[in-house]
């Protein structure tokens, strides 16, 4: 959550490296309208004992909760062991379009995992991988096949390999405990990597995905701070007078983007890492929060309340005057851009409460995304077909994720307790 609000709000933080005991569980809510029939068969097994992991198992869940497959594991005709052996005829007569069949063997301590992709209809076969995959890391191999084989059928990239931060809460009485964590994209393998007892937010991911800016109050004013997700090792990069609030990793991993207040209003600024050096981008009395890079690191696009209320703009990186984007509500704020650029999605409030919109940068089009009174901190996936965001079902907060054409709808909610300020990594 990154409403202006935030900014007000009183924290401290406790360091704590764990295990993550919570652990989200993805549900499609609604899905695309004659979704592609797909077959995954059980992947056979040659070696000793059990794997840790079932990846034909992981490739099925993680193809049906794109929303776009209804995906078929029970009753299905006998697997071809290799392309040789492949019939369509039983395939096409249980209904399924494609067809995916692999085999797994021991090689030292990886687990060599051979599968193939055959288009049913057109009886062909759509190709096939050889990869290894380290005994230890088999759910990781998983999400990468899931990924090759949703691009097969597809004809766009996966981002089933990415991971999602995300701010979870648990509430005991009156109090409530905060911490920041790290999963999967299917919610498995959490990681905590902080525990407060007050608010963490604004998430976001560095460019390789190797680390994370925050906002943190333990000095009981709000901070920037920088954290490596594998090692846990940390820095505060901002704690200057003032807010200190929305970081955002330039695409080149140079700068952040910041909105401080340390001369006044808060206003955006530019920080490069290496050397601390500061350039302020606006100077206005109003609140410029929330900043944002596209793709090419050209632009910058933010929120400011200079025209009465919140609305998105564009500033150039080198400097000038911004350029408003939203004219059609009375809020819009917390924009995401999408990987190609084309898209900003933000939050678009009004008399029905906060939805999501997207705007077609090209053609200025909007279209509602969200139907919810209640979505804040949008974030794109890395392969721009999904956002995910946070919401309240039933007074409780959970994610939400909705596809960038408004089809497929996915809830996202924590075993025990609340989740929200999720951020969606690069795929690395």
């Amino acid at each position: 959550m990154r409403r202006l609000i935030h900014w007000m709000l009183p924290a401290m933080l406790l360091l704590w490296v764990a295990q993550a005991q919570a652990v989200l569980e993805v549900t499609v809510t609604e899905g695309v309208t004659g979704a592609i029939p797909v077959a995954v068969a059980p992947f056979t097994y040659e070696g000793e004992g059990e794997l840790d992991e079932d990846i034909s198992q992981i490739v099925a869940a993680n193809l049906a909760r794109s929303g776009l497959f209804n995906v078929e594991q029970d009753d299905l005709p006998a697997a071809p062991s290799g392309p040789a052996d492949f019939l369509a005829e039983p395939w096409a007569d249980t209904g399924v379009e494609y067809l995916v069949v692999g085999n797994q063997r021991r090689d030292g301590d990886d687990v060599l995992v051979e599968f193939h992709v055959f288009d049913v209809l057109s009886e062909e076969r759509l190709g096939g991988w050889r990869i290894p995959v380290p005994g230890d890391m088999l759910r990781r191999g998983a999400h990468r096949i899931s990924d090759i084989i949703y691009e097969q059928i597809t004809g766009d990239p996966g981002a089933f390999s990415a991971r999602i931060a995300f701010v979870s809460v648990e509430r005991n009485g009156d109090e409530r405990r905060f911490a920041l964590e790290v999963a999967d994209s299917d919610g498995a393998n959490p990681r905590t990597l902080f525990r407060s007892a007050k608010p963490i937010m604004s998430p976001d991911w560095s460019p390789d995905g190797r680390e994370l800016v925050y906002v943190s109050f333990e000095n009981r004013r709000s901070e920037v701070y920088r954290q490596n997700v594998e090692t846990g090792s940390r820095e505060r990069v901002a704690s200057f007078t003032g807010i200190n609030s929305a970081p955002a990793w330039s695409p080149d991993g140079r700068y952040l983007a910041l909105s401080l207040s340390r001369d006044g209003a808060p206003n955006i600024y530019l920080m490069e890492l290496e050397t601390g050096e500061m350039r302020q981008m606006t100077q206005t009395s109003s609140i410029e929060t929330e900043p944002v890079w596209s793709p090419d690191g050209e632009t910058l696009y933010f929120t400011s309340d200079r025209a009465g209320a919140p609305q998105i703009y564009a500033l150039p990186r080198e400097g000038g005057s911004p350029r408003r984007l939203t004219f059609e509500s009375g809020y819009a704020a917390a924009a995401t851009v999408s990987p190609d650029g084309r898209y900003l999605v933000y939050v678009h409030g009004g008399d029905g409460g906060f939805q999501l919109a997207r705007l077609d940068l090209n053609d200025r089009r909007v279209t509602r995304l969200t139907d919810g009174r209640d979505a804040e901190s949008p974030s794109f996936a890395p392969n721009g077909s999904m956002i995910i965001y946070a919401m309240t079902d039933g007074g409780r907060g959970v994610l939400g994720s909705v596809s960038q054409d408004g089809q497929v709808h996915q809830r996202l909610a924590a075993r025990e307790g609340e989740v929200r300020e999720p951020a969606w990594s690069p795929l690395n």
